[in-house]
């Protein structure tokens, strides 16, 4: 790895929200659950480690009990200039579904399009790319 990869802790969601990224950026998906690592800290099917790998990579698990769960403030996943537009325009619309759109994917007074969505599992995406891309 040669850049910081973020990890989450989902409360007990990290199958559904890790697939459901997975449903919007491709890539390849592997999920290991509390059993397969011998854990005895949560339920057997909870998620230990799981991993998208792809052209947006994340990182995560259920928090076992007594660990925290995700819960961001002042934290945006930048996608900015990641894809060609339309790609753009389908990630966020994707992430929208049963989100919130902060700001919609637009063009904006500098020239840039750029839009926020903070998605149904609490991430909060910055989407956008330069005029021409």
């Amino acid at each position: 790895m040669t850049a910081p990869q973020l990890y989450l802790s989902f409360p007990g969601t990290a199958r559904d929200a890790l697939g459901f990224y997975a449903g919007i950026f491709g890539g390849e998906l592997s999920l290991h659950t509390f059993e397969d690592f011998g854990r005895t800290d949560g339920p057997a099917e909870a998620i230990a480690h799981g991993v998208l790998s792809g052209v947006v990579s994340l990182a995560g698990s259920d928090a076992a009990a007594g660990e925290k769960s995700v819960r961001m403030e002042g934290v945006m996943l930048s996608l900015l200039g990641a894809a060609e537009p339309a790609v753009l325009h389908g990630w966020f619309d994707r992430l929208a579904a049963d989100g919130v759109v902060v700001d919609p994917l637009a063009p904006k007074p500098w020239g840039a399009s750029d839009g926020q969505v903070i998605d149904r599992h609490g991430l909060h995406w910055l989407i956008g790319y330069e005029a021409g891309q």
